[in-house]
C-alpha cells in the first residue's frame, strides 16, 4: 500500500500550492467573520476531511463560538461514494444555535445536504456551510455552500484534509491524481 501512496504522491499535479489556499482560508474566515460574529455560533466540523479547514480557520474567527464534530461520510477511504454512514453525531445541542458546518469539500454535495437537513431536525436556527473546496462536478448539487475557499475542476484530490485511500490529507497544498 504505501508503494502506491508514494507513486501517487509523486505522480500527482500541485493544484493550488500552500500560499494559495491559506490566502483562501483568509477569505473564506473574513466572510465568516461578517456573517456570524455576533450569532455565537457552533462550528461542526465534518470529521475527518474537515479537521485542517476547521484548525486553520478557528484562529482567523476573533468572535464567540463553540467547537464539536460529527462524522458522515460516503467514502469510508475508499476513492469512490456510496450510501451514507454515520458514526458518530454532535454532543452539544444544536436547538436554537447558528451552527457552521466546515469540510473539506463539496462535491456531489449529498453527505453536506444530509449533515444540513439533520441539523435542521435538531432545531438548529440556522446553518451555514463552509468547504475548503467546491469541485465543478458537472451535475446539479442538492446543496451550496455558503463560504468557499477555493472551486476545482473534476479530479480525485487530496491535501488539506482530503485523502487518498486514508494518505495524504496532511499533503501542504490541494493535488490532483494523474488520470489513469
Amino acid at each position: 500500500m504505501l508503494n502506491e501512496i508514494d507513486r501517487v504522491k509523486q505522480q500527482a499535479v500541485l493544484l493550488h500550492d500552500q500560499q494559495e489556499v491559506e490566502m483562501a482560508l483568509d477569505n473564506m474566515a473574513a466572510a465568516i467573520s461578517a456573517r456570524l460574529a455576533d450569532k455565537n455560533p457552533l462550528v461542526l466540523c465534518v470529521i475527518n476531511g474537515g479537521i485542517i479547514a476547521t484548525g486553520k480557520l478557528l484562529p482567523r474567527l476573533d468572535f464567540p463560538l463553540t467547537l464539536d464534530s460529527l462524522h458522515a461520510s460516503r467514502y469510508r477511504n475508499a476513492t469512490s461514494g456510496s450510501e451514507l454512514h454515520w458514526l458518530f453525531t454532535p454532543t452539544t445541542p444544536l436547538a436554537g444555535r447558528h451552527v457552521l458546518v466546515v469540510d473539506d469539500i463539496l462535491d456531489e454535495g449529498h453527505t453536506l445536504k444530509a449533515i444540513v437537513d439533520w441539523c435542521q431536525e435538531q432545531g438548529a436556527t440556522a446553518v451555514h456551510t463552509a468547504v475548503l473546496l467546491d469541485k465543478k462536478t458537472g451535475c446539479d448539487k442538492p446543496i451550496q455552500a455558503d463560504f468557499v475557499g477555493l472551486r476545482v475542476a473534476n479530479h480525485y484530490l487530496f491535501g488539506y484534509g482530503m485523502d487518498y485511500k486514508g494518505y495524504l490529507r496532511n499533503a501542504a497544498g490541494i493535488y490532483a491524481c494523474k488520470e489513469s
